[in-house]
């Protein structure tokens, strides 16, 4: 029996390690060690374990013991369960999505392989994934690598935690608040009194095109009245932080190795939204209140003055290591199903593109305005609970076209006992099948279905009709 140091008592062991099953995650092992710069010589050391040993586990030649995961947890402040999680169900997942890129149609890849390099291969699955996601499918012959694409790969490779922003702005925060307890109001004062910037909501004929814009000649930062209350706050505090948090902005935009002029430019802007929500909703203060409230979205709202959006987003970002709230995964989306913003640091339900149409994500535009709750699973078993309700981007004038957009948000079942908006909910009765669209998924008798999974073997025969109108398997 292995014997577990006192001083790690709080740390939680897997139950894996508990019920006889052996853990193997060389891959994972050796990927913690590269992102952090180390030699197996320098972890070695660190661990207290001979290099041989080290290069034993990499190679999956032997089995994480407790102690050994201790020894991780303690030294790298890391959580265990992103080396004991059994996390080839996600990657065979977001393998299979990768193949309903419109460039890759046709191209015949069986899920039992996709299993294979999954299992064998995590890393190389993992570079894929990383690739996918840098060169988006816009068309036959795609663009290179563009400014979108390199603020998606920035957030997803932090797991959107960026700790140096957090902290900044947290300390921001600290110091607004000694103007008052109302952070909209000491943004605003923040910006006149140390940077002469006048805060002004203009009406929407003088300013038709803009919602926020800096008039340096004036020294105004001018508003368009058509946004409420939370967004010209949270307009303020993007300028407030694009002043005083510009180096850490820059340093974190350095870090994450992006170069070039727009790239930087678009990733500027994503970070100072980062660091106005955490400004807005500091980091240990927001997390006590969804830790004493639930997780209650609409609580949350009230307790900060902020809207749905800005507080479902801000909930994919509390992963600071030793205060790390529920991993939430956030999706926006149109009519259409158009995916305009997608965070998953975890396990998710989302798709990369399109999306399935039982996700109730998609029928909150026949109630706007109504939150609605759904319990979902997903092929392989995995199950989440979910909200989803419309939301308003701006005010507009009578007749002009409304842009209409919907999100959703969620956690696996796991954390669900934790949220106020699980009351009432059997979260071990019934959930909803559901997929990541289509072409990623392989559930045969779903009727709801509009096209083949990509890659599937289809067959046909004129002489009967099942319940969709695709037979097809994936051996």
């Amino acid at each position: 029996m292995t014997e577990i140091p006192a001083s790690a008592a709080a740390v939680e062991l897997p139950e894996t390690l508990g019920n006889g099953r052996k853990i193997f995650a060389g891959a994972r092992v050796r990927r913690l060690r590269t992102q952090r710069g180390l030699t197996q010589t320098r972890m070695a050391n660190d661990l207290g374990v001979s290099i041989s040993y080290l290069n034993l586990i990499e190679r999956d030649q032997r089995p994480l013991s407790a102690s050994f995961l201790l020894k991780l947890a303690q030294n790298y402040d890391l959580d265990i369960r992103s080396l004991t999680g059994n996390d080839a169900g996600e990657l065979v997942d977001e393998l299979s999505k990768l193949f309903t890129d419109p460039r890759l149609i046709g191209i015949d890849v069986p899920r039992s392989e996709l299993r294979d390099l999954a299992a064998r291969a995590p890393a190389i699955a993992h570079a894929l994934l990383r690739l996918a996601a840098a060169t988006p499918a816009t068309g036959p012959e795609p663009p290179p690598p563009g400014p979108i694409a390199a603020v998606t790969w920035m957030i997803d490779a932090a797991g959107n935690h960026f700790p140096a922003l957090d902290e900044a702005a947290e300390k921001l925060a600290d110091d607004l608040r000694l103007s008052g307890s109302d952070l909209n109001a000491a943004v605003v004062e923040r910006l006149r009194a140390r940077h002469a910037i006048t805060v002004r909501a203009l009406p929407l004929e003088v300013m038709p095109g803009h919602l926020r814009r800096l008039d340096l000649h004036s020294r105004q930062l001018q508003l368009s009245e058509s946004l409420d209350a939370a967004s010209r706050g949270f307009a303020a505090a993007v300028q407030l932080v694009l002043i005083e948090l510009k180096a850490e902005i820059a340093a974190t935009i350095a870090g994450a190795g992006i170069a070039d002029p727009l790239d930087v430019r678009a990733a500027t802007v994503a970070m100072a939204k980062y660091a106005a929500a955490a400004t807005l909703m500091p980091y240990t203060r927001f997390l006590a209140a969804c830790e004493a409230t639930g997780y209650d979205v609409e609580l949350l709202q009230a307790r900060f003055g902020r809207g749905l959006e800005q507080v479902a987003h801000r909930l994919t970002t509390l992963h600071r290591p030793g205060a790390r709230g529920v991993p939430f995964f956030f999706l926006r989306v149109d009519r259409a199903g158009t995916v305009s913003k997608r965070f998953a640091p975890g396990a998710s339900p989302l798709p990369v593109t399109g999306g399935c149409a039982l996700w109730h994500v998609y029928h909150a535009f026949d109630r706007p305005g109504e939150i609605r709750r759904q319990l979902v699973e997903l092929e392989d078993g995995q199950r989440f609970l979910t909200l989803a309700r419309t939301i308003r981007t701006a005010a507009l004038p009578w007749g002009v076209p409304r842009p209409g957009f919907a999100i959703g948000i969620g956690c696996d079942i796991g954390h669900a006992a934790s949220l106020s908006w699980s009351i009432g909910v059997d979260l071990n009765g019934p959930a909803t099948p559901i997929g990541p669209g289509c072409a990623a998924c392989h559930r045969a008798a779903c009727r709801q279905r509009g096209a083949p999974p990509a890659g599937a073997h289809l067959a046909f025969d004129e002489r009967q009709r099942v319940l969709t109108p695709f037979r097809f398997t994936d051996e």
